[in-house]
């Protein structure tokens, strides 16, 4: 999987979270969305990381915090955000690569 597939991946999960209710609802009317399986892979996977990769996942994609608002909230520099987001592509890759998707 390629680190931009991911990216699409990660803001589809975003957009999920942030239309959670809507998600549910549709659900009763229309069934279960495909991005409910995206979701449920990327989480498994995130489970495996290390905590502050974890953290940022929870918070960026789950939460929907900007980097910047996340940056303020922790204290840290979004340079410093950026940097573990990079990590947490990486990390994502590496591991659906073990995976073999």
């Amino acid at each position: 999987m390629t680190v931009e597939q991911i990216r699409c991946d990660l803001k589809d999960i975003k957009y999920y979270y942030s239309r959670k209710k809507v998600f549910e609802e549709g659900f009763q009317a229309t069934g279960r969305s495909a991005v409910l399986d995206k979701v449920q892979e990327y989480n498994e996977i995130i489970r495996s990381a290390p905590a502050r990769i974890y953290d940022l996942y929870v918070s960026l994609y789950v939460k929907n915090h900007t980097q910047e608002s996340l940056s303020d909230e922790l204290g840290y520099t979004p340079e410093y955000i950026q940097m573990l987001n990079k990590q947490l592509l990486k990390f994502l890759q590496k591991e659906f690569n073990l995976k073999g998707e």
